[in-house]
């Protein structure tokens, strides 16, 4: 039969789930944690009897076969995954872990980030991650620079200040090029070993210096028992976690808006265009049903000021028609905390005040309309802390202050 040259014959198959042709995967169960701290477990989804895919290719002779190779991959993933709850655990309840981390963050962010730096050191993997941890803290604005221990000691010492912090990652906790650099470093800078060591008695670098700060990074079983051999895995992941708790804490306290800093210092890649995408008013409002009520209780200045204290939003309203912004709260003064709430002039703003915006109004055309208002109207009331009403069909939506936009 003739073959129409303008419609080739294509051929595809595709097999059901659950079909003759799948493999069974069970997966192993992860291994134990050696301590009795018991970790937490998340179940799978089941599949949907109705969802489609290609079967995998059949393995080809003596290669691993496919249940073998995802147990594998399964127990990997299951060991980090448990590691990482007991690390959690110790973090909840290990005095010297929980002390540590406190006193961590406090030398980090000494001088609130005016001055000084973190000086991040490690060797090998531990060396990558210390990289790895110092692009995470220059994106969140918490100065901080790699030191590798050898160039140290040949020149590179020269980059610590004497306002700056330092940080050892080392697993075993005696890592011989940093044990050669402690001597130089001056005994006022604050010290600080990232290890797997529990308490400072174990850890040789901590004994070398008595006032350095612990960050406890253990795991549960070793990697040899855990893989057969003693390659930086489960270590690596732990090391790197903490990292990562360190500097999303630091950050939180330095920064009023930890986002607004990440937008503002990674303006490149994916992050950045998500970033760069057109906001709207709207992005910015409070919704009114997510601003806490005034208590029964707030009667007074002092009252009023432990709610707005309580509120996730900073914002606090009285029913549907008075509103305080942040703004407003921070202006309170001592002598009015017990004045009467509602005799406190300029605190509450009642909805006839509100300035209506329509919701979908992008941030550069609202400024822009601001700046118009403030010169031809009242700058008074178009000041920082006038509040916007964001109309969405002839509705409030939500409210927002006028210093958000502008900034």
């Amino acid at each position: 039969m003739a073959l129409d040259r303008h419609h080739p014959v294509q051929n595809s198959e595709v097999y059901l789930l659950h079909s003759s042709h799948a493999h069974s995967m069970p997966p192993p169960s992860p291994p134990s944690p050696a301590s009795p701290i018991t970790p937490c477990e998340r179940q799978l989804s089941p599949p949907l009897d109705d969802l489609m895919s290609i079967t995998p290719p059949e393995p080809q002779q003596n290669s691993p076969s496919f249940n073998d190779r995802l147990a594998n991959a399964v127990h990997v993933l299951g060991t980090e995954a448990t590691a990482l709850s007991c690390l959690t655990r110790l973090y909840e309840t290990d005095p010297v872990a929980r002390g540590g981390f406190f006193a961590a963050v406090d030398a980090i962010k000494r001088f609130d980030g005016d001055r000084g730096k973190l000086v991040i050191c490690g060797v090998g993997k531990s060396g990558h991650i210390a990289k790895k941890l110092v692009a995470t803290m220059n994106s969140l604005k918490i100065h901080a620079t790699y030191l590798h221990p050898t160039e140290a000691l040949h020149g590179d010492l020269g980059k610590v200040g004497k306002h700056d912090t330092i940080l050892l990652i080392t697993f075993s906790g005696k890592t011989p090029e940093l044990l050669q650099l402690i001597p130089h470093f001056e005994s006022s800078l604050p010290l600080i070993v990232l290890t797997s060591h529990i308490h400072p008695s174990t850890c040789e670098i901590v004994k070398q210096r008595p006032d350095a700060i612990l960050l406890p990074a253990p795991i549960h079983k070793s990697e040899t028992d855990s893989f057969g051999f003693n390659a930086p895995t489960t270590s690596t992941t732990m090391a790197i976690a903490l990292g990562d708790a360190l500097a999303v804490v630091v950050s939180g306290e330095l920064h009023p808006n930890v986002a607004a800093v990440f937008s503002k210092y990674h303006p490149g890649g994916a992050i950045g265009a998500a970033f760069k995408s057109p906001q709207k008013v709207s992005d910015l409002a409070i919704r009114l049903r997510e601003i806490p009520e005034m208590g029964r209780n707030s009667s007074t200045g002092a009252h009023f000021l432990m709610s707005a204290y309580q509120s996730d939003t900073g914002w606090v309203r009285h029913g549907e028609e008075l509103v305080s912004c942040p703004r407003r709260i921070k202006r309170l003064q001592t002598d009015q905390m017990d004045e009467p709430v509602m005799h406190i002039q300029g605190l509450m703003v009642p909805s006839t005040e509100w300035i209506p915006i329509a919701a979908d109004t992008d941030l550069p055309h609202a400024k822009k309309w601001i700046l118009a208002m403030r010169r031809t109207t009242s700058a008074a009331k178009y000041s920082d802390d006038a509040i916007l009403a964001t109309m969405d069909e002839d509705e409030v939506s939500g409210v927002l202050e006028i210093g958000q936009v502008m900034q």
